[in-house]
């Protein structure tokens, strides 16, 4: 066993370090999940095999000294062997050896990061600026796993029907093109929604979104000043920003599925989105890589609703709630 133990933490430790080199593409839930199988097959073990062994082994010993001090006071030897090394001796018995201790004594943290990860809150990084002023770069963000259905981890298969996304909620998701990367956008577009934004302006279901000015906003890593507003989507107020020296078009668009649902013009883009679909922006309107360039997200890529700033080590006032 120990050399078997040893041969499987090295494969987690290959695997770990191969994603952090960037020699493979990760996947935390399925690392997660199987050191959450692996530990919790060797705490089955101590508990229902190993442990009950050297609890054996100890009585054994502790039986035999017993046994070898009543036969030598039978023949009157009252001095016998010191009670500490008989103490030490049972300690190391009843010892969890490194193996044990690197697997089974690990289970329960393991296994409470696996639940808590996989089906109540799983923590994010923002990598880029996309999503600014919402969310700035460097933000660590709580993602609520629950709210819009239970999902089994790495299949991603929703077991609970929960909520369905809201206009104007700010979510996670596995990034069509690329389904390992997750992706956080604002959902702008419901299924069955016309989507126009053309010429900077956001018109759903033929109703102009209201956006209102405000001050411009500095951005303190690109050391310069954006347009500001405020737009109301569903019953939840944001800011974006827009960039004067932006042109309207989209660029570069992909040929997503349901690509003909789309329509691109110098002004724009307008799109249908399909059942069981999502059109996701960017609250920095000008600089964010969303559904008017990939496409729609659809239900089964969904992971999270993002709720919470839990930390901002560049700015600790960044901790708190937002929309």
């Amino acid at each position: 066993m120990p050399l078997l133990t040893a041969i499987v933490l090295a494969a987690f430790v290959a695997y770990a370090g191969s994603w952090y080199t960037g020699v493979i593409e990760g996947n935390f839930a399925l690392l997660l999940l199987l050191a959450t199988t692996v530990t919790g097959v060797y705490w089955l073990g101590e508990r229902f095999y190993f442990l009950p062994r050297r609890r054996e082994a100890a009585a054994r010993l502790e039986a035999e000294a017993a046994a070898r001090r009543a036969s030598l006071a039978a023949q009157g030897i009252t001095q016998t062997d010191n009670a500490d090394h008989l103490a030490a001796a049972r300690d190391k018995l009843l010892a969890q050896p490194w193996w044990l201790d690197w697997t089974a004594g690990l289970f329960p943290v393991i296994v409470a990061v696996f639940v808590l990860r996989s089906f109540l809150f799983e923590p994010f990084k923002i990598p880029s600026g996309s999503m600014i002023p919402t969310l700035l770069v460097g933000d660590l963000i709580l993602v609520n796993k629950f709210t819009y259905g239970l999902r089994l981890p790495v299949a991603n298969t929703r077991i609970t029907e929960g909520t369905p996304p809201a206009r104007g909620d700010v979510m996670v998701f596995r990034y069509p093109p690329r389904p390992s990367l997750d992706y956080i956008k604002r959902v702008v577009g419901l299924p069955g929604d016309e989507v126009a934004y053309l010429n900077k302006r956001l018109t759903i279901n033929g109703q102009p979104v209201s956006k209102e000015n405000l001050p411009d906003f500095f951005d303190k890593d690109g050391m310069r000043y954006s347009k500001q507003f405020e737009e109301l989507l569903g019953d939840k107020r944001h800011r974006l920003l827009n960039d004067a020296d932006r042109p309207a078009f989209v660029p570069g668009a992909e040929n997503f599925p349901f690509r003909e649902n789309c329509s691109y013009t110098v002004e724009g883009v307008t799109c249908k989105v399909p059942a069981g679909h999502y059109f996701m922006l960017g609250d920095n309107r000008d600089n964010s890589l969303d559904s008017r360039y990939w496409g729609f997200v659809p239900e089964a890529n969904i992971v999270g609703k993002a709720v919470f700033v839990w930390m901002n080590f560049s700015d600790l006032k960044r901790i708190g709630s937002f929309q």
